[in-house]
């Protein structure tokens, strides 16, 4: 039996993102997908250097102990992802999830963290391979929470394991599969799975045929149902090259990359339709950033530029107090250094003028949170009104409480003795 792969990768930048932070790869070997995450600046770089990194991989892939060799490439690239941050500090707290795949002869080595999901089509029948790295999911696994209930927490997204420079030494989850022909794999971003259901994915994915035309499909579902994240998607279909016969289509070749690591980060939406237009008319633009790319810009009539700025001033003294009162009634989660804090406002300053202030200084505090919740806090995190912002301090406060009962747990363990009275090593 010859085992080879026939694959595609797609990726689409949302109705509402003005840059791709996802990135996608496929090849004979391997497949990935990599959601970045730290803000316009940060997202991008991380997801870009991790597919950069595991794509050595592809050229050279090893024979034996494949599980080993994937670690080794998903742990350098979180290196590499840290020096970022060191040498940029404007990158600091950038991240990406990584789900990959790496097939060596009729094995699959399966790496995964984060919220991206890998899935599996064998027999008509789909599966969800990876669980998700995120506070709702631990909620469900603890039976605090239902499944149908975290479809609709306001914290669904906030993920507790990344790679990159929120967690030192990033818990990767690690197995190894069989690949076997008829099989068909998915790789995608919670662009896809966040919009799209379960049973809406398994039907697509088990009656359209060709990859290629099975990716499309599926981003196009996501874009209708909203588009608000980047979304990625990187489908393969296992083969056995012995078997097939005249007129089947053969595996792929080469390599497909898309999104932020193919540097097509701010190509626009190929969205269509009424959803996509008011999203254009919104979005806001990202410069495109290419070193190797120049172009003088054309020559224009200086008039236009004086008539705008004399409308934006008469705009300003019109409507600035109006848009003001407005930032008010505006509500964000955020920190003082140590607590998490409620503020009222919005995380910016007009020149001198802060434009929030802090509301409601809460009990819970900042370093008892998980690292990459912490990012986020620090980053700020926006709630719709008051009330949306007390049901986020609620989560933070039991993902505190869930940390101080782990680690409680953890020292308990740790002092436990043996049967003759003496300290076990975790004791010492």
């Amino acid at each position: 039996m010859t085992i080879a792969l026939r694959y595609a990768a797609k990726t689409d930048v949302g109705l509402v993102r003005s840059n791709n932070q996802d990135s996608g790869y496929a090849g004979s070997h391997l497949l990935v997908v990599a959601d970045g995450m730290g803000g316009h600046a940060g997202g991008d770089v991380a997801s870009s250097v991790a597919v950069g990194t595991l794509a050595e991989l592809e050229t050279d892939a090893p024979g034996t102990d494949i599980v080993a060799a994937l670690e080794g490439a998903v742990l350098d690239a979180n290196d590499a992802i840290l020096r970022r941050a060191r040498e940029e500090p404007q990158l600091a707290g950038l991240g990406t999830t990584v789900t990959a795949l790496l097939r060596a002869g009729n094995k699959f080595a399966l790496v995964h963290i984060g919220d991206s999901r890998a899935y599996l089509v064998r027999n008509g029948q789909c599966t969800q391979v990876t669980k998700d790295h995120t506070f709702v999911q631990r909620l469900i696994d603890e039976g605090r929470l239902t499944p149908e209930e975290a479809e609709r927490h306001p914290q669904r997204s906030m993920i507790m394991r990344v790679l990159g420079d929120v967690d030192a030494d990033p818990e990767l989850d690690l197995s190894l599969k069989p690949a076997v022909p008829g099989d068909r794999w998915m790789l995608c971003s919670d662009g896809l799975s966040g919009l799209v259901s379960f049973e809406t994915i398994s039907d697509v994915l088990a009656t359209v045929e060709d990859p290629e035309a099975c990716a499309e499909h599926l981003v196009e579902l996501a874009l209708k149902a909203g588009g608000p994240d980047n979304i990625t998607c990187v489908i393969a279909d296992v083969i056995d090259l012995d078997t097939l016969r005249k007129g089947d289509p053969g595996p792929s070749s080469g390599s497909v990359v898309v999104g932020a690591a193919a540097r097509d980060r701010h190509r626009p939406t190929a969205a269509t339709g009424p959803a996509a237009r008011a999203a254009a008319l919104t979005r806001e633009e990202a410069p495109y950033e290419d070193e190797d790319y120049e172009e003088e810009p054309p020559r224009r009539s200086t008039w236009p530029v004086i008539a705008l700025f004399a409308l934006i001033g008469a705009l300003l003294v019109g409507g600035g107090w109006f848009a003001y009162d407005w930032t008010q009634d505006q509500y964000y989660v955020g920190s003082n250094g140590e607590n998490v804090v409620v503020y009222k406002g919005i995380a910016q300053d007009l020149g001198p003028l802060s434009l929030s202030h802090e509301e409601q200084v809460t009990d819970v505090a900042l370093n008892d949170l998980q690292p990459v919740t912490q990012t986020q806090v620090t980053n700020t995190i926006s709630a719709k009104n008051r009330e949306d912002a007390d049901r986020i301090v609620a989560q933070l406060a039991a993902e505190e409480s869930l940390s101080k009962d782990t680690s409680t747990d953890a020292s308990d363990q740790g002092g436990a003795s043996d049967s003759s009275g003496t300290p076990s090593d975790g004791g010492r």
